[in-house]
């Protein structure tokens, strides 16, 4: 994974901005502090950022063609560039051992409809020079962070973060999960949905079924984790102790006993695969005493691999806030919360040595896995919330799995994210992943536990949903909104929709991270990149009318859904609405018992389951259309 920033279409020509683009680069230098890579000819500059994982000898970019027409920078990793290579009907001589090679020679055999095939996390451009052409493009899920926009001359700019173009593009925003954008060079090009999954459809809902795949889902999971582990580097699993990140871990460790007998029979290891003889490390961090961090040694005692705790106190927490969102590009509050323990975890492991990690990430989207799942009324609902979930994921988790890493030259894979695997578990039937009182009180993401039964330690495999900026200390956001408190008064509230008339902030804590933002992203185009709407526990606007509490709330984390989480916010007597203040207390014991959130019963159940203002603009940025299958070339 690297980082990005290239200019396409520069009229006075490419060496008339080098220095700015260069300049530019080194904003998002901490993507890749291993190598800076330069390409700069007639109209266009490409500038690439590398942090060195697979072929760290011969991958660095831009990459070429043999006869230098076609010119590739790419920032991310393609897990099926071997099947790929082999793929190809004409014999091909490959210059190096780098995964994103196969993107040239799939392009010259097959045009842009290549991108399909890609099995991968990526965010890239190819400049067609013979053609005078270009293509950018985005994985399916929004995994690499990709911007684009138009300066005020008209070229195309395109970087991995908002920093390296906010301040020079008359107007730019995200470029969009899942599509490829294609033309000539100096032109505004052509915007395709190349994604376009069965479940993508708004009227697909998978078809009741009376058995349920559970041994599919292992081996499917099981299968995206191998080919995740893919690096010529030290690598390692956040390990947060909730049942996503225990069960990548266990499996990461399967895979890597399963590589150490191999070669112990053969001398032969098979290209881009990690050192069989490797310990696999885990890392998790938390607040002194937090759950989190008791359950992740629990878990790495269990599966044995080399467990490294890190304890923050709150004041890290805070002291980093500003630096957390220039680093972000974000003001969403719960992204804030959870990425601020990722974020300082990520500098320790980085000053460990190790380069890449994998993570539960999208888990919790793919099969329900919030408490507010427990709401859900049908299966029908449950589906297309899952869905909803999934096509935003690139602006919360995926955003912050990717951002809060790499800000120390880490990158961070999720298998539950991986293409083949999401092909696989969102055509599974809805009812089998269904929780709560309309699944006979089964406890949320019973179908991953019952998949995995033996890998993990019981008390952990049951273990409640904590989301991460929960679990790595309750004080954690509560200490968040005191601070908020004392720096934002009630005044400067009251009078938000005058400040912030787009995406209002609600509470003091979302005033103050989106105060902080403007300081660093001031443009109207750069909030706008920042999702909004109503959230309880991290769902989206649409599943607020699931519960009538819900439509009170203005809180995302976890302990908003009373009578589910454990832990929930104390309820207000007058109006059964859950206090979400700094000072709400914990309820007692055997009110947990008396709401119902117990986790006896969802225990027991599981057991016995049978299976922005637009400034003037050369180019109007191009609207999606659907990428026709088969052979395409750039227009």
């Amino acid at each position: 994974m690297c980082g990005i920033c290239c200019v396409i279409g520069v009229p006075a020509g490419a060496e008339s901005i080098r220095s700015t683009v260069l300049d530019r680069a080194k904003r998002i230098r901490h993507r890749g502090p291993d190598w800076t890579g330069v390409y700069a000819k007639g109209k266009n500059i490409i500038v690439h950022e590398r942090l060195s994982i697979v072929d760290v000898e011969t991958g660095n970019q831009p990459l070429k063609s043999a006869d230098g027409k076609q010119v590739l920078v790419c920032n991310g990793e393609i897990y099926n560039h071997l099947q790929l290579r082999q793929s190809l009907k004409a014999p091909v001589q490959f210059a190096t051992n780098s995964d994103s090679e196969c993107i040239l020679h799939l392009y010259n055999e097959r045009g842009v409809g290549f991108v399909n095939s890609l099995n991968g996390i990526f965010g890239f451009v190819l400049i067609d020079e013979a053609k005078d052409t270009f293509i950018v493009a985005r994985d399916h899920e929004g995994i690499i962070p990709l911007y684009y926009g138009w300066d005020e001359t008209g070229a195309l700019w395109v970087a991995s973060e908002l920093k390296a173009l906010h301040d020079v593009c008359v107007r730019f925003e995200e470029f969009p999960p899942g599509h490829v954008l294609h033309g000539k060079v100096g032109s505004a090009g052509k915007l395709e949905k190349w994604y376009q999954p069965v479940w993508h459809d708004e009227a697909y809902v998978p078809a009741a079924t009376a058995a349920c795949d559970i041994k599919g889902l292992r081996e499917s999971l099981e299968a995206a984790v191998e080919r995740q582990m893919m690096t010529d580097v030290p690598y390692g699993v956040l390990l947060s102790g909730g049942l996503d990140s225990s069960v990548i871990s266990a499996v990461a460790v399967r895979v890597a006993a399963k590589r150490a007998a191999a070669k112990a029979d053969s001398k032969h290891t098979e290209l881009g695969h990690v050192d069989p003889k490797s310990v696999v490390h885990s890392f998790s961090v938390g607040l002194k005493g937090s759950p989190d961090l008791k359950a992740a040694r629990e878990v790495a005692a269990f599966i044995g691999t080399e467990h490294h705790e890190f304890v923050f106190t709150v004041d890290d927490g805070i002291n980093a806030l500003r630096d957390v969102i220039y680093h972000l590009e974000t003001f969403d509050t719960t992204t804030i919360r959870a990425s601020t323990a990722m974020y300082l975890m990520s500098r320790k492991i980085k000053a460990l040595g190790v380069k890449m990690v994998l993570s539960g990430e999208g888990s919790d989207e793919v099969f329900g896995g919030y408490l507010y799942f427990h709401k859900a009324p049908d299966r029908v609902e449950f589906h297309k919330e899952t869905v909803r979930k999934l096509k935003a994921l690139n602006k919360f988790d995926c955003l912050r799995a990717n951002k809060s890493t790499m800000a120390w030259g880490l990158e961070a894979r999720v298998p539950f994210l991986d293409k083949e695997f999401l092909d696989f578990a969102m055509t599974l039937d809805p009812t089998h992943k269904m929780c709560g009182k309309h699944a006979g009180g089964r406890i949320e993401k019973w179908i991953v536990r019952k998949a995995f039964e033996g890998y993990l330690p019981p008390a952990i495999l049951w273990r409640q949903k904590e989301q991460f900026s929960d679990g790595v200390g309750y004080s954690w956001i509560d200490s968040l909104k005191a601070f908020a408190d004392a720096k934002v008064s009630d005044a400067q509230l009251a009078a938000a929709a005058f400040k912030f008339p787009e995406n209002t902030p609600l509470t003091k804590e979302s005033y103050l991270y989106r105060s902080i933002f403007e300081t660093h992203y001031p443009e109207p185009a750069a909030r706008a990149c920042v999702p909004g709407g109503p959230s309880v526990a991290c769902s989206t606007p649409a599943a607020i009318a699931w519960d009538a509490a819900f439509q009170k709330m203005a809180d995302p984390s976890g302990r908003a859904v009373a009578g589910v989480h454990a832990d929930a916010y104390a309820v207000a007597a007058d109006d059964k609405t859950p206090d979400t203040s700094a000072d709400a207390k914990h309820g007692t014991a055997a009110e947990h018992k008396a709401s119902g959130a117990t986790r006896a019963p969802f225990i027991a159940a599981a057991n016995g389951i049978k299976c922005s203002a637009e400034a003037a603009l050369p180019h109007a940025l191009p609207k999606p259309v659907a990428l026709a299958s088969g052979k395409a070339e750039a227009e």
